[in-house]
Parts: C-alpha cells; structure tokens; sequence
C-alpha cells in the first residue's frame, strides 16, 4: 500500500483495493472455526481467560501493572510462566510491565521518529526506485511495529508478529537490520548526488557545476599545445633582443 500511494495511486482505487481485501479477509476467518475462534476470543478475551484468552489476558494485566515508571528493569513477574510467548509476540507487555508509562512512550516515540525519517527519505528521494523502496521498507518496519502493539494492547487479533528491534528472534532482526541498512545507503547515495549538483554563481544561467571544480581562484587548466609554442616563441624574441 506504501508503495503504490508513493507512486501515484489514487486514493480512492486504494481504498477500494483495502475494502475488498479486508472483505475478503473476514470471509476467509469466519469460515475457518480455528480462525472465528481466535476472533471471538479477541473480541471477548475474559470470556475464557485461562484458557483461549489467557495471553490477551496477561498482557493486559502485564501493561497494567507497571504503572508509571514500572516494577524495574528485569524486575517483571509475568515474564515468569504467566504469560506466554512473553519474549516474542508480548514483548511490549513486559516493556510496560518493568519500565511502565514511560517505557512504552519511548518505544512508540521511537518507532515514530523511524516512520518519520523513513517517509521523509522516500518524498526527497530523487531516484523513483529508491524511493518506492524507501517507502515500502519503513512501511514494513513501522506496521509490524503497529501490529504488534495494537494485540499488546487488545487492539487487534494476535497474529505472532514480533516487535521489531525488541523481541527475541534472530531472522526477524537480521531482516529489520538489513532493511535499515538500505534506507541508509539510500539516504547517503540522494545526498551524494545531491552535494554533486552545487549551483554556480558564475553562471548567469543558474546551471549547476560539479562538486570540487574550483573558479577564478583555483588551479590553473593544464596548458594547450598552442599556448607552449606561443610562450617558447616570446623567450626566443627576449632573447634576441
């Protein structure tokens, strides 16, 4: 979705697209009894909490009871048996639960100044490939982000999304690192090609030069065959005079 909104796509196609594949997603759960059972448990977790919804259960009660500043780093009890899949899939729980309020704003802070930066590269981008990649990889990053949080918090179905960056797992991780990686290289290479066109005031035409040719006051230009018999020719007048 990133990816064709960078590119031109009109909203309203988009919008059309994203209702079909959400309506098409619900008749893919509803027909499924696993998947209308992960749904109504998501809807009604305290309907069965030690059993179908007792991760929606802990992690609430996880987020709840680390209050402003939480219990301490490591400090955490849920993370002991009570909540599963606390290193992985609820890892923003145990964020709330040991470093509390102001840990779970730093995350989200964090993945916002990440969203910024990405979407900032993608619409500065010159090269129409980097910036749909740009863009595509932010969306990544920051909707899995997204994903998981909002099931943290009973937002949204669990779905088994890591928290990028926070949880436990190694090819998650290489992935996301080598996803950054690019938009770096990305962010460099623009910059680059953007220090290589410096406008020249010489010119009255506004057109640019490249980076570290000098004017007036630079080296000298390397001498013509013309130039060297003019210069021989006046040294042999001087001397004949």
């Amino acid at each position: 979705g990133a990816i064709l909104l960078v590119s031109g796509t009109r909203l309203q196609l988009l919008a059309a697209a994203y209702g079909l594949v959400f309506g098409l997603a619900a008749i893919a759960a509803w027909s499924s009894p696993y998947r209308r059972d992960r749904l109504l448990t998501f809807l009604d977790p305290w309907k069965d909490p030690t059993g179908a919804g007792l991760q929606n259960v802990q992690a609430l009660i996880s987020l709840g009871s680390g209050g402003i500043f939480g219990r301490g780093l490591g400090q955490g009890i849920e993370p002991l048996g009570y909540l599963p899949e606390a290193h992985t899939d609820m890892m923003f729980a145990v964020v709330g639960e040991e470093l509390g309020l102001v840990g779970v704003t730093l995350v989200i802070m964090a993945f916002c100044a990440f969203a910024y930066a990405g979407v900032r590269l993608a619409i500065a981008c010159r090269d129409p490939f980097a910036k749909r990649l740009a863009a595509g990889i932010t969306a990544l990053v920051c909707g899995q982000a997204a994903i998981n949080m909002a099931a943290a918090i009973g937002l949204a179905p669990l779905t088994g999304i890591p928290l990028p960056f926070v949880s436990y797992g190694g090819s998650s991780l290489v992935v996301m690192l080598v996803g950054v990686g690019v938009l770096l290289n990305i962010a460099r290479g623009d910059g680059g090609r953007a220090a290589a066109a410096v406008p020249d005031r010489g010119r009255r035409d506004g057109r640019t030069r490249r980076a570290g040719s000098r004017g007036r006051g630079g080296a000298a230009a390397p001498r013509r065959a013309g130039d060297v018999r003019r210069v021989a020719g006046s040294r042999r007048g001087a001397a004949r005079s």
